[in-house]
């Protein structure tokens, strides 16, 4: 069955920083972060495809999206961070085939696995 386990979410003022992970039961080619704040639309915040990693606007500059394939393991640095960030993240992740790419910060693909969430609130 496959997982994606996120952690490392927490709550911090502004301008702190957080460090999200995402463990993955298997290996991907594209994966990515989410998040939805309450009222608001889900949003692509980060996303990478290999090597070539792709952000929202509203994020750039700040956050950073890596990942270590020996360890199946996907990381979001968040740094400066902003009330506005407030929302629970999702980590979401699709293989290869039959495609995948990212795109201003989101992962496209016909079929996206997802995690449960972690929470991030950031205050004033």
């Amino acid at each position: 069955q496959v997982q994606l386990v996120e952690s490392g979410g927490g709550s911090v003022q502004a301008g702190g920083s957080l460090r999200l992970s995402c463990a993955a039961s298997k290996y991907y080619y594209c994966m990515g972060w989410f998040r939805q704040a309450p009222g608001k639309e889900h949003e692509g915040v980060a996303s990478i495809r290999d090597v070539i990693t792709s952000y929202a606007d509203s994020v750039k500059g700040r956050f950073t999206i890596s990942k270590d394939n020996a360890k199946n393991t996907l990381y979001l640095q968040m740094n400066n961070l902003k009330p506005e960030d407030t929302a629970m993240y999702y980590c979401a992740a699709a293989s290869l085939l039959p495609w995948c790419t990212v795109e201003v910060g989101r992962l496209l693909a016909p079929r996206i696995d997802w995690g449960q969430g972690t929470q991030v609130t950031v205050s004033s």
